[in-house]
């Protein structure tokens, strides 16, 4: 399917709904970050529309590596994310953490 399932995020183990995605999948998906798949730019980084292998529609917010944001404060973020599920939110289906690439990735 593209995407495996977390040595990177510890708790992981307590959200496992949560799909921690390659980076190469996320590239297919989203046309190598096309702009034609932009939806928008704000202060953390920009939004593309993607469509992963098996079909499913996402949105992929990725982080601008100007972000002073350091892995263990984005891993936080993912998971505080996580926990939060309202039917006015956008739901986080993942994120990919490589390199210094961080993203997240929305239904």
């Amino acid at each position: 399917m593209g995407y495996f399932e977390g040595n990177e995020l510890e708790e992981n183990r307590r959200h496992p709904d949560l799909l921690i995605f390659d980076l190469s999948c996320i590239v297919a998906a989203t046309d190598n970050f096309s702009p034609i798949n932009k939806l928008g730019q704000g202060g953390f980084g920009s939004v593309f529309k993607g469509q992963l292998s098996n079909g499913q529609q996402v949105a992929v917010k990725r982080l601008s590596n100007s972000s002073r944001q350091g892995i263990d404060e984005f891993k936080n973020e993912v998971m505080l994310i996580a926990k939060l599920q309202h039917r006015n939110l956008v739901k986080l289906f993942g994120c990919c953490i490589q390199g210094e690439e961080k993203m997240l990735i929305y239904e």
